[in-house]
């Protein structure tokens, strides 16, 4: 068995982990259906949208560091993450003024963070978990998106509905997929790192 360095020394359950990895994953799954199912909807109102994910998804994170706090030397990190989605959605619906520009920078650098922890966390799990490819995939959607979104801020609202919903469509599928997967694996050390639950 290969040691995590941040378990401390308890396997997790499926309780405690999976949940939270699936309900974010439906979340996103369901934002990118919204969005790519009105295509020629606002970037106003696809940012009202895309404030209710990243509520639902900065609780959920929350949710799941608090219930890994005891296992984790750095749960913190998806603490952290969560804090930041749930001000990312209240800025949303807050400050409607703030142009959706600086929201999109926000967007696509909380999408390159998380793409990036989720390939790291893949390859740091590869030996303790199976289907970790799915974890890759998910940080590559995150991470390319990220990137789009940064070169090309000025795009059509068209392309910007359609690349955000893509996006989270994809995400939300595998996480879905990693979840259900995971489930099967009872026994096994599932970390509760920010980066598996994105």
């Amino acid at each position: 068995m290969v040691e995590i360095p941040n378990l401390k020394g308890r396997r997790m359950t499926d309780k405690e982990i999976r949940w939270s990895m699936g309900l974010r994953g439906l979340a996103a799954g369901v934002f990118g259906v919204l969005a790519l199912s009105w295509p020629g909807m606002t970037l106003w109102a696809l940012l009202v949208i895309f404030g209710v994910y990243a509520l639902v998804d900065g609780v959920c994170a929350v949710a799941g560091s608090v219930a890994a706090r005891r296992m984790l030397t750095d749960w913190w990190v998806m603490l952290l993450l969560g804090v930041f989605g749930i001000a990312l959605g209240i800025i949303t619906f807050a400050r409607p003024g703030v142009t959706a520009l600086i929201l999109l920078f926000f967007i696509a650098a909380r999408a390159l963070v998380i793409g990036v922890m989720d390939i790291a966390a893949a390859i740091r799990l590869r030996k303790v978990i199976r289907h970790e490819w799915l974890l890759v995939l998910a940080g590559i959607f995150s991470t390319l998106f990220g990137v789009l979104v940064l070169a090309y801020p000025a795009a059509g609202a068209l392309a910007l509905v359609w690349l955000i919903g893509w996006y989270a469509l994809l995400v939300g599928v595998s996480q879905i997929v990693f979840a259900i997967v995971a489930r099967k694996q009872v026994g096994v050390e599932m970390p509760s790192h920010p980066a598996i639950v994105t």
